[in-house]
């Protein structure tokens, strides 16, 4: 018997990590809340993996889903009206924020003029 055809064997992970099923599940989200359409999704995804395969990336997973989130990237930037340079700038900001908030504590996003923001 083949390992693949025994039932009692638990089925192999389909992602290896968490944040690549979130970042799908966030792409099917933006999909099917109407954000953006799966067309829109298919041409950004498409224009990642061909921009990583113009660089010189190796095909692997983690290519796939840095390509993934580069797309994503792309999607947010077209529907929300945000330039790639505040996006970029934000990011850093919550990066920062995330390394620098004591474990256990809710990650504050210090804002100008406004609320803090917190995940």
């Amino acid at each position: 018997m083949f390992a693949h055809d025994d039932p009692l064997k638990p089925p192999s992970p389909v992602f290896d990590e968490p944040w690549q099923a979130q970042a799908l599940a966030l792409a099917d989200s933006l999909v099917g809340g109407g954000h953006v359409t799966a067309t829109d999704w298919a041409e950004a995804l498409g224009a990642a993996l061909r921009r990583a395969e113009a660089d010189g990336a190796a095909d692997t997973l983690e290519t796939y889903y840095l390509a993934v989130i580069s797309a994503l990237e792309a999607v947010t930037e077209a529907s929300v009206d945000i330039s790639p340079e505040t996006r970029e700038a934000r990011s850093k900001a919550w990066i920062s924020a995330y390394r620098t908030t004591p474990h256990g504590e809710p990650v504050m996003l210090k804002t100008t003029g406004g609320a803090d923001e917190t995940v």
